[in-house]
């Protein structure tokens, strides 16, 4: 035994001699693999001659899994809350443009109308508490979660005067297609702060790199699309308060989603639970109206100002300023609410992708509605914002595995 102990030698080609047999040398590693690492390798290691119909395919299955391992009623609801940002969202943009073409001034006043409306949310709380199952109000809330509606209800109010000054100076075709940058916001403070819900791939990233090319090409042709009496300062303001609302969005987007995670989802995501979502809507519109009131009173032109556009509005006179600024109340509070309803069924992320995809709706829109100048780099941005979004879809349906991990709260990752 000593001898073949000693007598057995080591080979290059990864054969022990032992002096009686040869045996094959068998590295096994320290750790197994994630299982993140595990499907990229059998994604890897998958045949390389396979079809593009039996691709298709699994595809097809893959979703059709997805699908059913949800109710029907989690599905309605997030189509109707992407439906609501997709229509809303764009109306309200154009409702913007509206009223400062009919000869609307006041930022304060514009923005605080978009809050106005922030009843509409709490009419749905009745009807949620009936038609869901096991739905109960969470009223009274906690003291954290009111101080969290304050801080959202007041960023929120921030947000939308930003937005008012940039549609003050910028056409609404430009200025949807600068806020396409919500995207990339949506998903690097999704990431940071909402992290298990919000994992960042490479289709995701390939879309910010995009999307954010798209809006340089915008900024790059700034003097083709400015308005008679807009100056450059005014233009450049507008664009650089577009790209800082849309931070501000995506911030809100993330913020959002870490409430209704932290205190709101219970045991999890499910469509029963939806009640929470006009409840937080309701509460956090109601904080951005009282700030808004104030802002407008204390630094704006005063409630008195609006009974003098309305008198000088040359969109339809008093009747017109008065159906201006209620579509525009009505509209920013659905697609908000389709907007949280999409956070709280799925993530910021995917939120940010809905919010990007508006904008060639919106563009197309402005240009049909106001005539805007549409040169060739805004057609150009215009494309690389619907690749962006289109390689984002593409790279994130074809991602396996990815419905199926869960964080420990029960939320699917959806980025």
């Amino acid at each position: 035994m000593e001898k073949h102990k000693h007598g057995g030698g080591h080979h290059g080609d990864g054969y022990v001699d032992d002096g009686l047999r040869r045996h094959h040398a068998i590295r096994v590693p320290l750790t197994a693999p994630a299982p993140e690492v595990a499907a990229l390798e059998e994604d890897l290691e998958s045949e390389p001659n396979v079809s593009l119909g039996q691709k298709a395919s699994k595809m097809l299955s893959s979703t059709m899994a997805a699908y059913h391992s949800k109710p029907v009623s989690f599905w309605s609801l997030l189509a109707l809350s992407a439906g609501a940002m997709l229509t809303a969202f764009p109306a309200s943009s154009l409702i913007s443009r509206l009223y400062y073409n009919g000869g609307g001034q006041s930022k304060w006043i514009l923005s605080w109308s978009a809050v106005a409306g922030w009843p509409i949310p709490a009419l749905l709380l009745l009807p949620s508490y009936l038609l869901l199952d096991g739905a109960s109000p969470t009223w009274p809330p906690q003291p954290r979660l009111c101080l969290w509606y304050a801080l959202l209800g007041f960023l929120s109010a921030v947000d939308n005067l930003m937005y008012a000054w940039a549609y003050a100076y910028l056409p609404a075709s430009t200025a949807s297609l600068v806020a396409a940058s919500s995207l990339a916001f949506s998903a690097v403070f999704g990431r940071i702060i909402v992290k298990k819900n919000n994992r960042m791939g490479m289709a995701t990233v390939n879309a910010i790199v995009v999307i954010t090319a798209g809006m340089v090409i915008v900024a790059l042709d700034s003097g083709s699309d400015r308005y008679p009496g807009i100056t450059g300062k005014q233009y450049a303001l507008g664009f650089v308060l577009d790209v800082a609302g849309s931070a501000l969005h995506g911030l809100i987007f993330a913020l959002s989603e870490l409430v209704f995670v932290t205190y709101l989802a219970g045991n999890g995501v499910s469509s029963s639970r939806f009640h929470v979502v006009p409840e937080q809507q309701a509460a956090v519109s109601l904080c951005a109206f009282v700030f808004t009131s104030a802002g407008l009173a204390a630094f704006g032109e005063g409630f008195g100002a609006m009974r003098q556009e309305a008198a000088a509005f040359t969109g339809g006179g008093k009747a017109g300023y008065a159906m201006v600024l209620g579509w525009s109340a009505a509209t920013f509070q659905v697609g908000v609410l389709g907007a949280t309803g999409v956070v709280y069924l799925g993530s910021t992320v995917l939120a940010g992708v809905l919010n990007a995809v508006r904008v060639p709706v919106t563009s197309v829109a402005a240009v049909i509605c106001f005539h805007d100048p549409m040169s060739g780099f805004k057609i150009l941005s215009l494309v690389i914002t619907v690749w962006g979004f289109g390689s984002y879809m593409v790279g994130h349906s074809g991602a396996k595995k990815t419905s199926s991990v869960r964080s420990p709260n029960g939320r699917e990752a959806m980025s």
